[in-house]
């Protein structure tokens, strides 16, 4: 039979409702002015809050998008739900028992209700497994609790279960609560055999995932038992209800702490979330089965009031790969918060809970106070990477870097980061300056491509297979004096002879056409330097093709000395130079090793690395006083 809810009873539900206390489940509110309220707009991306509701009038409107309406429209698009659920939400919200016309055009009070069954399936669903948990059956799920830290009052707080073993304990109970086999098929709890609908969840550890409102619309279950085939976590699947990639776990706990703090925590799984809200850290939560993605991030900011103001998030992972993995993936989606990114690894790979089991609450605070910024994982989980000890590494690691650097999209950020990288490089601050200033431009985003732009020549693979070396920019300081070095040894090699050619062999040339040619030098070798044109040859030989035409001009190119005397003080002066720069990034790879070492704990290697530098600075001195 088909039934119409009364007018008069939609009229009282609209004016009893409190729309800010409906919003609130939302998004944070904050007063803008007498008796207005202002937030995060739920139905656009917006940086600046335009969404206002006004509770003495009962409606709100945005600003920014033109949305606008009563507490039962806002329910309808947020829940994406009928007029009729919305209202009868509502009603059930304030206790209102609402009465329905007969006959009519609208839905049955079944098809009304529909969302409303499904809720109330989870509820009592909810209420039976935490019943279950104090029988004797459930010895396996409160030992796997108590292993981990977890009291019976810790259960409660968080609403653990337990699904019995066997096949129907669940469908029995909901049957008897009077809901057909047609709607439990609806509800994600149930699997479809040859015999009908059986219970999903069996033998398992059950937690309640519920959305920001606190309404129970999914589990997740842990496996206990050996003989158990299924994976580890069993997680409800999608329904109309739950929606993993819009759910977090534990934001019904921690929603009012995170727009209090501004903070956000997300961790891997369920027993994290109970671990960080027992030690203190109440704005956790976790993300049920899928990555931290866009419609969590939508979550996460409308609850941060994500304005630009302040605000930080934190993502702890575990310290294996896949954990740096994760924050990776997290760092892709950094740039849609205007608060700060975190992230949060304990040093031996601990989670929240085992941290918590190990070491105490305290261990926990101390893990999410001590997080470091994103971008600075992402640098130097790509600096692991390479073996910042040679320089081939290094330079590897910079083209590598260099991308990451350049999606810092805060220009009063990405200096500081641009300059962190040299330091850990142990790389003149210029030099790295180029590679990201170019990275960006060219609008990088992975961290795969090579980080050097045209003022560098990059190699890369061209369809026959050999490389390919740009064109070196004259305007670069230091590929002019690579330039310029090689100009000289190629023209005039005895300047290599004594000691010269043992630094010149050991010089790091940093822009890729010359680190090819300088290298051809090196294997060639002084033992035809004195027929310069077999030599040269021999080096044009030994070079890249595409990079014969360019020894040729390096070895034609007129030197600026009109005299003898006045060449060889040239040739000197230019390689004294050469010589000079080869120091200082020696020296600032010093200077990054020490940055990167604890002296504390390796107190012979921060002497050693402090003598060398004092050797090296005599060098630089002893150069000088040569020229």
């Amino acid at each position: 039979m088909a039934g119409l809810i009364k007018r008069e009873d939609i009229d009282e539900v609209r004016q009893r409702t409190d729309i800010k206390e409906v919003v609130d489940g939302y998004v944070t509110l904050k007063g803008a002015g007498l008796g207005s309220f202002k937030g995060l707009c739920p139905f656009h991306d917006e940086r600046s809050p335009s969404f206002t509701v006004r509770p003495q009038v009962g409606r709100y409107h945005c600003f920014g998008c033109g949305e606008d309406g009563d507490a039962i429209s806002f329910i309808q698009k947020m829940d994406h739900s009928s007029f009729h659920e919305a209202v009868e939400k509502l009603a059930a919200r304030i206790g209102y028992e609402l009465r329905y016309e007969d006959g009519g055009t609208g839905p049955s009070r079944e098809e009304v209700g529909k969302r409303q069954r499904l809720l109330d399936a989870h509820k009592i669903a909810d209420e039976f497994f935490r019943a279950q948990l104090l029988t004797p059956g459930a010895a396996e799920g409160r030992n796997f609790l108590d292993g981990r830290g977890f009291d019976r009052a810790a259960a409660e707080h968080f609403g653990v279960g337990y699904a019995p073993q066997g096949w129907d304990a669940l469908l029995k109970h909901l049957r008897g609560r009077g809901f057909t086999d047609a709607e439990l098929r609806l509800t994600g709890m149930f699997s479809e055999g040859n015999r009908g609908i059986y219970d999903r969840f069996r033998g398992r550890l059950i937690w309640p995932i519920r959305d920001i409102a606190g309404d129970t619309i999914g589990f997740g279950a842990r496996k206990l038992y050996e003989d158990d085939q299924g994976p580890k976590y069993l997680n409800t699947p999608e329904t109309t209800l739950y929606k993993k990639s819009q759910v977090l776990y534990g934001i019904d706990l921690a929603k009012r702490n995170i727009a209090k703090d501004r903070q956000l925590v997300v961790v891997e799984g369920y027993t994290d979330v109970m671990a960080c809200h027992l030690a203190g850290v109440t704005t956790a939560v976790a993300t049920c089965g899928t990555a931290f993605g866009t419609e969590h991030i939508k979550v996460a900011r409308r609850l941060l009031s994500d304005d630009g103001s302040g605000g930080e998030v934190i993502f702890t992972f575990d310290g294996d790969a896949a954990g740096q993995k994760a924050a990776l993936r997290a760092f892709e989606e950094d740039q849609r918060f205007t608060a700060q990114t975190y992230v949060a690894v304990e040093p031996s790979g601990a989670d929240p809970c085992d941290l918590r089991q190990l070491k105490g609450d305290a261990a926990v605070r101390e893990l999410i106070g001590t997080r470091k910024p994103l971008f600075e994982f992402a640098i130097r989980a790509t600096l692991r990477r390479h073996n910042l000890d040679t320089v081939e590494g290094r330079v590897a690691a910079l083209r590598e870097a260099a991308p990451v650097v350049a999606q810092i999209r805060d220009s009063a950020t990405r200096p500081e980061y641009t300059r962190n990288l040299a330091g850990w490089l142990g790389m003149p601050i210029e030099e790295v300056s180029r590679y990201v200033g170019a990275a960006a431009k060219r609008g990088t985003s992975g961290s795969n491509a090579a980080g050097n732009g045209e003022q560098a020549a990059a190699a890369a693979a061209p369809p026959s297979g050999g490389p390919v070396f740009n064109r070196p920019n004259p305007r670069d300081p230091v590929a002019g004096m690579e330039r310029q070095a090689l100009e000289v040894v190629l023209q005039d090699p005895a300047v290599l002879g004594g000691m010269a050619w043992d630094r010149f062999a050991a010089t790091m040339f940093s822009t890729p056409a010359y680190a090819a040619i300088h290298a051809a030098i090196r294997a060639t070798g002084l033992a035809h330097a004195a027929d310069p044109v077999s030599w040269v040859e021999q080096i044009r030989q030994e070079v890249p093709e595409p990079l014969r035409n360019l020894v040729s001009e390096l070895a034609v190119t007129p030197l600026p000395a009109s005299t003898p005397e006045a060449m060889q003080r040239y040739c000197r002066d230019i390689l004294a130079r050469l010589f000079e720069l080869q120091i200082t990034r020696i020296k600032a790879d010093k200077m990054g090793q020490l940055q990167r070492l604890d002296a504390a704990s390796h107190p012979e290697e921060f002497q050693r690395l402090n003598r060398e530098l004092m050797q090296l600075e005599m060098e630089r001195r002893a150069l000088r006083s040569d020229g």
